[in-house]
């Protein structure tokens, strides 16, 4: 395999220390943007050659540009970004305040961006790299008590398909992955946080409330193999724009297209009536 520099943000742990894992052992070489370096201070001892850790704050943007220059600094280039870090909330719309609506676009969206400028120039200026979102089966759907969660993951979705369409013609690539649920630290106690129920909410939410506090330790994804799919896919001629990861993910995903497809075919001429009775059909680039 051709060597490839990867930044990786959330590597402590998770999928991130997995794609850490993975890309080392496939002979790359590994930025880790963590909170805390000491978390993967085994890394760093075992591969002190190849692997480098960097305090960093996703939410910070405007530490975007100092993570990329210090890779370029250590090891000549960045080829592979993957917009790894990642929480959610759980809790009725009513019940998750501003506040914690920010922070995860925060995490999601604005911190991802930056970090996609940051890199961007240098994958352009070589005609090559790979962006690698980490999104979610909740970042194509969405149902009660995840609102604040699955808008962010929507929200990076729309940002990087529009991103892949800008950047093809310069030979960078972009990736969205959309994981169900993996054997992480994701739905743990401390990480997973969950908005203070309501009288309102409490008894409808609550099934949600305890399914996404109790699978902990359950999930049928291994992050392992996810992390090989996805370097194996960055290694290879081509990657797709969406790549449904576990088995929930793919089922759960065939089946909102399935279902959207028959509610736009229901609708169709009720939605046509809206153009103007003599209007062209559309002739539109995109």
């Amino acid at each position: 395999m051709t060597k490839r520099t990867w930044i990786i943000t959330g590597a402590s742990r998770g999928l991130g220390r997995a794609l850490a894992e993975a890309a080392l052992a496939a002979g790359g070489d590994v930025v880790a943007a963590v909170r805390t370096p000491g978390s993967v201070a085994d890394l760093a001892d075992a591969h002190p050659g190849a692997f480098a850790a960097i305090p960093f704050d996703v939410r910070d943007v405007a530490a975007a540009p100092a993570l990329a220059q210090a890779a370029l600094d250590r090891f000549g280039q960045v080829d592979v970004l993957v917009n790894n870090a990642g929480r959610a909330v759980v809790g009725a719309v009513e019940e998750v305040g501003d506040e914690q609506l920010r922070d995860l676009m925060g995490l999601h969206l604005f911190g991802p961006a930056a970090l996609v400028r940051a890199v961007l120039p240098g994958m352009r200026a070589r005609g090559s790299g790979t962006i690698v979102q980490m999104s979610s089966q909740g970042g194509r759907m969405s149902f009660p008590g995840v609102s604040a969660y699955s808008a962010s993951k929507f929200a990076l979705e729309g940002w990087s398909e529009a991103l892949a369409g800008e950047v093809a013609p310069f030979g960078v690539r972009v990736m969205i992955v959309e994981p169900s649920r993996f054997r992480t630290g994701f739905n743990g106690a401390g990480v997973l946080e969950f908005a203070e129920p309501s009288q309102t909410y409490r008894q409808a939410l609550a099934a949600v409330r305890a399914d996404m506090a109790g699978t902990d330790g359950r999930q049928e994804g291994d992050p392992a193999r996810a992390a090989e799919i996805i370097v194996s896919l960055v290694h290879g001629e081509e990657v797709p724009l969406r790549l449904p990861l576990g088995r929930e993910a793919v089922e759960r995903i065939s089946g909102l297209h399935r279902r959207g497809l028959a509610e736009t075919t229901r609708w169709a001429e009720v939605a046509r009536a809206a153009d103007f009775a003599d209007a062209p059909a559309s002739a539109r680039p995109v």
